[in-house]
């Protein structure tokens, strides 16, 4: 098959990041685009992404596409779409469309075509939940076809299992520790880990482990899919030993053993270490500096926002006095929360969505 394009999606505002990363990791010729980056390839470039990416949220494969400006035109041309180089006519597929700008703008009976092409002209079933996802975008009369190529979002490396309020997604942890400029060879702190996301992030990191290395893929199930191909790229996986070591403290009791089981079940427990203490209690550890990376409340859905205004002047103060050399990358949605830490922010992101609220990141250089 000739190269096709790959696109990895992201949310709005991290779009730059995740393109560095994937250059970092040899996809080919990234570019930024709303909502995500667009690379091409092949299906072994597919599998790469959906191993070895630790900030795209799902990688989708454009198939295909053709102009259609009326419903029986998208049927008949549906129907000799090659479905059967990319899809089992023994999985159930399910099928998504939207429609913007063309002469075809009911998305549901558009759906009912491409279903039925599929169905007939593959024999595979179609299933409202079913794991393989057809996507079908409709935007100004072109008709173009992906599939999403994860299934399961890209967050859910398989190791995360116990988590408490508001956790912060894998996949923008990472892009949140890229930003600030880490790469595995320092160590990292978090003042309030909740369920541990960064510091694990941060340790695989440094290991070189591959984000996907435990959990299966909707590629899987596709007819291009080469199980001795995808075990062989599985294969030049190559971990690193680290001297260092990732701590993370947190006040609640629930959130140390919520971290310690899934720094467990990532195989993380040698390179990471997990604390019960407030922030009070903070205190340099021995060893070079590093990243402190925190991602305290915000108020907006957990705590009270009058009373955090003394959490975060109280962490600020901590770490002016204890973590001189080292840096600090802060997650806020509230800027007035962000200033009262007193630590001067050099630099701050462009908002990022993050369950209903806009946040930003807030980096400060090395302290003095």
């Amino acid at each position: 098959m000739e190269p096709f394009e790959i696109f990895l999606a992201a949310p709005p505002g991290v779009e730059p990041i995740l393109r560095d990363e994937a250059a970092a990791i040899g996809l080919p010729a990234p570019q930024c685009v709303p909502g995500g980056v667009t690379i091409r390839g092949d299906w072994q470039t597919v599998w790469r992404a959906n191993l070895h990416l630790r900030g795209a949220s799902r990688v989708l494969a454009r198939i295909g596409e053709f102009r259609a400006f009326h419903l029986a035109q998208l049927d008949k041309r549906a129907r000799k779409f090659d479905w059967a180089a990319h899809l089992r006519p023994d999985l159930p597929v399910r099928v998504e469309v939207s429609c913007k700008a063309s002469k075809i703008y009911h998305d549901r009976a558009a759906r009912q075509r491409i279903e039925t092409a599929i169905k007939e002209s593959l024999g595979a079933p179609i299933a409202e939940d079913a794991p393989i996802r057809v996507m079908a975008r409709i935007d100004d009369n072109l008709v173009t076809f992906s599939l999403d190529t994860s299934g399961e979002p890209l967050h859910r490396r398989g190791h995360k299992e116990a988590v408490n309020k508001a956790p912060m997604r894998e996949t923008l942890a990472a892009l949140f520790l890229r930003d600030c400029g880490y790469d595995g060879t320092e160590p990292v702190l978090d003042p309030m880990c909740g369920s541990g996301t960064f510091v694990l992030e941060a340790a695989e990191i440094a290991q070189g482990l591959a984000p996907g290395r435990t959990r299966g893929f909707a590629f899987e199930q596709f007819a291009s899919f080469d199980a001795d191909k995808w075990a062989a790229l599985k294969a030049e996986v190559q971990p690193r030993e680290t001297d260092l070591v990732f701590r993370g403290y947190d006040r609640d009791d629930g959130a140390i053993r919520y971290s310690l089981a899934n720094a467990k079940r990532a195989g993380l427990e040698a390179v990471t270490a997990f604390t019960r203490q407030p922030i009070s209690d903070l205190q340099r550890p021995e060893g070079p500096p590093g990243l402190v990376m925190v991602n305290p409340p915000y108020g907006a859905r957990i705590g009270d926002r009058k009373l955090l205004f003394a959490l975060y002047g109280a962490l600020g103060q901590v770490l002016k006095a204890n973590f001189k050399g080292w840096r600090v990358g802060l997650v806020t949605s509230d800027p007035g929360l962000a200033k009262s830490t007193g630590l001067n922010f050099a630099q701050t992101s462009a908002p990022i969505p993050h369950g209903g609220l806009k946040i930003k990141l807030y980096k400060t250089g090395t302290l003095t």
